[in-house]
């Protein structure tokens, strides 16, 4: 009633080989990544020289520092810290006072100038109540101040420059400007016609 049974000697049946069945196909998980490789495996390439390039470079540069962090020299020192503040703090101090010496020293020369100004309105005024000019006067002023500025640097000579045109040049007249003289045309009907 039931079929033979199979031992350990009967032979398989026909068709079933599960030796040949496993070579014939392998595995997937190979498979997906030879097709992975094979169309990004330039670019996995690149990338991995990237960062070999970059490990490198980071490594050099920790090693030309001397500590991990910045400043543990310093913190373990604290005398030179307190030194170095304190120099800082005498330079700023020092270019404080040479900033408000100059600014003073501005301040000085804008005060000079508004009460030289305010004289030579004082001394305009007076002039013009007694009825003289006022630019003589105002011209004699400047040349006092430009011969005080001028004392304290090198007067310079400046060269003997003849005139460009004589004494007795007249644009108007058309008398001593040499050979070119413009004379008005005669007036009269204009010849056309």
């Amino acid at each position: 009633a039931a079929g033979p049974r199979r031992g350990a000697g009967a032979a398989p049946p026909p068709g079933w080989a599960p030796c040949r069945a496993a070579r014939a196909h392998p595995p997937p998980v190979p498979v997906a990544v030879g097709s992975v490789l094979s169309s990004y495996g330039w670019y996995i390439l690149l990338a991995a020289v990237a960062v070999y390039v970059l490990v490198q470079k980071v490594s050099r540069s920790l090693a030309a520092r001397p500590s991990g962090r910045p400043g543990a020299a310093e913190a373990a020192e604290p005398d030179v810290v307190v030194r170095r503040q304190e120099a800082l703090a005498a330079a700023r101090l020092r270019m404080q006072e040479e900033l408000n010496a100059q600014a003073e020293r501005y301040k000085e020369k804008q005060r000079q100038l508004e009460e030289e100004k305010r004289r030579q309105k004082i001394a305009m005024w007076e002039s013009m109540q007694e009825g003289k000019s006022y630019k003589g006067n105002l011209k004699l002023n400047q040349q006092e101040v430009e011969a005080g500025a001028s004392a304290s640097a090198v007067p310079k000579s400046k060269p003997n420059k003849k005139p460009l045109r004589g004494g007795g040049y007249n644009p108007l007249s058309g008398e001593g400007g040499g050979t070119c003289s413009w004379r008005p045309g005669r007036r009269g009907p204009s010849a056309g016609g």
